[in-house]
């Protein structure tokens, strides 16, 4: 197998090089980050984000020239060919300008302030982002990606920066007032409206804006580009869940089934890719992220329990697999992402022409996966670039394993048994290939995000695998990413741990630990999320605004963002009020429901505008407001063993609680509710509202009781 790899310096060459950098290798050659390594031997003179940066600017009254992207951002890659390897490119910004690079997921409270103005200048937004600054770090000029040369009515750089630099001598005083300018228009878009009421039936608004732009000849929303925004089919089984509606099931199946059997899905390797360039899920962005694993993981996981479909369970366990053998590192966390592009060609790994199947598979194997994988001669998509036939294959079911297995006049058992050994045959042989880039720095928020999901997933696929993945990622943010006085670090990479946390790490690491205390019982995990909800508080909450901000106070940004909109990944503040809910259902404190109310408030004009782009906000209200029952056990020794009734079940709105000899005195604290309740013979307490029934006493008495919730 070849591994694509970043170019570093020996230590022969680190021992050499000067203080300032030298002649072949930059500052970026000291940094962890992929993204900055892979341009440490640019003949640009780059500096990382930071003081030494700004005070040269300041010394010499020059504009920063700031470059944002990350390890596995395709068109930043076009952008490093093109100009930052380019040596004139790299003499004009060396001449004119202090040239920062920065890892938009290492640091993504610059990347959402200087998007924001980019999006503001231009409507847009994307990776690479190039900003022009002062040297007060203000951005007077914002953009994506230029080529070295102007084409097709973009300017290129090597007129840009002579154009800009040339503008900074002459009119500084007016560039300095537009980035003044800038940063008041974003300071006041920044605030939000004074707080309010969600507007009736809110949840039924968001349905019906998903409804109008669902697909339903493909499954999702929207035209092409597509993405899978898994969040948004959690929002709609809970939906279905609280309704009965079948309709807003069917969206969620139909999405999810053309997903999976497109070119989107790995259909040998497994894994999902970042998005689709087409509407039929055919033709992916290659890219996959650590962010799409755990949301789908979830999303597939969740739709199983909620309809039994064992398609959907083996979608999942295929995540599971991927994660296992590509993303996990041996320490336990979970790596970010690998790259769309190998060779320099987006893509290439994944593909496969007819000549190169003829020489992994015998013919009987050929016709077969020829058949059902839609292969053909030519090629089975187009050059998206050209429009053109590409003459490579992207495996992909047109219809579902059982259709194909029937339309054979086969059992679908036969059918993955025919495949299989394709299956094994392809991927070997890939594995021979020039592998993309596995970025393997280690983040808190996704490693968050994951181990939710595969919490979750352990009880909702039976899965044991899937609990010691995510204990095992878990151990490591604790060990790796925590400092003694509990707080988190944002990085790991190589044995170094680093960063300023966010919002975003500890929201989605407190949900990580509410998901693993309920698939175990186990109260340290509970004791730690709550910790972690308390430092939130503390750091991010606005005591006069109500909701989080994703900075804290001593930023050195000129804004403090504060945002409950859903991209990608649920918002922090989404996040967090799935968190707060979750801890008054849990225990009945009334102060997590107070902080919940001034959040929601906080956002509510937002959310009355576009309730779809909120849809984890309006997940977390359900929860907050729907039908929940909290299940109590109690006795001498409760595990979660005592959990299998109800496992792979859809029960979006239980909760369990484990009170034993051990842990009564901190479950009493954190709980009140359960104060009364005796510790003894094994008990289930059954509470709906924090009124509970009588208690069930003896294993088979509670079993079967688990076994007729509703």
């Amino acid at each position: 197998m070849s591994v694509q790899r970043i170019k570093f310096p020996t230590e022969l060459e680190l021992e050499r090089l000067p203080a300032d950098g030298g002649e072949h290798w930059n500052r970026l050659v000291f940094e962890q980050s992929p993204y900055l390594l892979q341009h440490a031997a640019n003949p640009v003179d780059w500096y990382p984000w930071g003081e030494e940066a700004f005070a040269r600017a300041r010394l010499e009254n020059k504009p920063i020239f700031l470059s944002i992207g990350y390890a596995t951002c395709h068109w930043c890659h076009v952008m490093e060919r093109e100009s930052f390897e380019d040596n004139e490119v790299a003499a004009l910004l060396n001449r004119d300008f202090i040239a920062i690079k920065v890892d938009r997921e290492e640091r993504p409270d610059i990347d959402q302030l200087y998007m924001a103005a980019c999006q503001l200048m231009s409507g847009s937004g994307g990776w690479p982002l190039t900003c022009f600054l002062t040297p007060q770090t203000e951005v007077f000029l914002a953009a994506t990606y230029f080529p070295k040369r102007g084409r097709q009515g973009r300017p290129g750089m090597m007129q840009l920066l002579p154009n800009v630099a040339a503008a900074w001598q002459s009119q500084a005083d007016d560039l300095r007032k537009t980035a003044a300018e800038i940063i008041q228009h974003l300071q006041a878009r920044n605030q939000p409206a004074d707080g309010g009421l969600l507007a009736d039936k809110i949840d039924y608004k968001a349905l019906e804006l998903l409804e109008s732009s669902f697909d339903h000849d493909n499954g999702g929303f929207g035209k092409a580009p597509k993405f899978p925004s898994p969040h948004q089919y959690l929002f709609l089984l809970r939906h279905w869940y609280k309704t009965g509606e079948q309709h807003t099931l069917d969206m969620v199946i139909r999405s999810l089934k053309a997903m999976r059997l497109g070119g989107l899905f790995d259909q040998v390797g497994f894994g999902f890719h970042r998005y689709s360039t087409d509407i039929h899920w055919l033709l992916p962005h290659f890219e996959k992220m650590l962010y799409d694993q755990a949301l789908l993981l979830m999303a597939y996981s969740e739709t199983y329990a909620a309809t039994q479909d064992e398609f959907f369970k083996q979608t999942a366990e295929e995540i599971i697999k991927y994660l296992s053998t590509r993303m996990q590192s041996s320490e336990g966390g979970f790596f970010s992402a690998e790259d769309a592009d190998s060779e320099g060609v987006e893509g290439k790994f994944y593909v496969w022409s007819a000549e190169e199947l003829t020489d992994v598979l015998d013919k009987q194997e050929l016709d077969w996966f020829s058949k059902n994988f839609n292969i053909h001669k030519g090629g089975n998509f187009k050059d998206e670039a050209s429009g053109q036939p590409s003459g490579a294959n992207i495996p992909f079911l047109s219809s579902l394993p059982l259709v194909q297995a029937e339309q054979s006049e086969q059992e679908l058992e036969q059918w993955q048994r025919l495949w299989q050994p394709i299956r094994e045959k392809l991927f070997q042989n890939r594995e021979q290939r020039i592998h993309p880039l596995l970025d393997d720095k280690i983040l808190t928020d996704w490693n968050g995000l994951m181990i939710a999901a595969l919490a979750r997933a352990s009880l909702l696929l039976d899965n044991a695998r899937c609990l010691e993945m995510a204990e095992s990622a878990f151990s490591f943010i604790q060990k790796k990413l925590s400092t003694d006085d509990g707080h988190l670090l944002k990085r790991y990479r190589k044995g170094n741990a680093g960063l300023p946390a966010h919002l975003d790490d500890y929201a989605f690491m407190s949900w990580a630990a509410f998901e693993l205390h309920q698939a175990t019982l186990k109260i340290d995990y509970l004791e730690l999320g709550i910790g972690w909800t308390h430092a939130s508080l503390e750091m991010f909450y606005d005591q006069e605004g109500g909701g989080f901000y994703f900075t804290e106070a001593s930023t050195e940004l000129a804004i403090r963002s504060k945002d409950a909109y859903d991209g990608a990944i649920p918002s922090g503040n989404a996040v967090m009020a799935r968190n707060l809910a979750h801890l008054f259902q849990l225990t009945g404190e009334q102060k997590w429901q107070e902080y919940f109310d001034s959040l929601v408030a906080a956002f509510a004009p937002q959310v009355n505008r576009y309730p779809p782009g909120h849809s984890f906000l309006l997940l977390a209200l359900e929860l907050m407001h729907g039908e929940n029952q909290n299940l109590v056990f109690s006795g001498s020794e409760i595990n979660a063993e005592i959990l299998a009734p109800v496992k792979g079940r859809y029960l979006p709105n239980s909760m369990f609680l484990g009170l034993t000899v051990e842990n009564q005195s901190e479950i009493h604290k954190i709980a009140p509710f359960t104060s009364s309740f005796q510790v003894g013979e094994r008990s289930l307490h059954l509470c709906r509202d924090f009124s509970c029934e009588l208690p069930i006493q003896g294993s088979l008495k509670i079993q079967a009781r688990l076994k007729n919730l509703e």
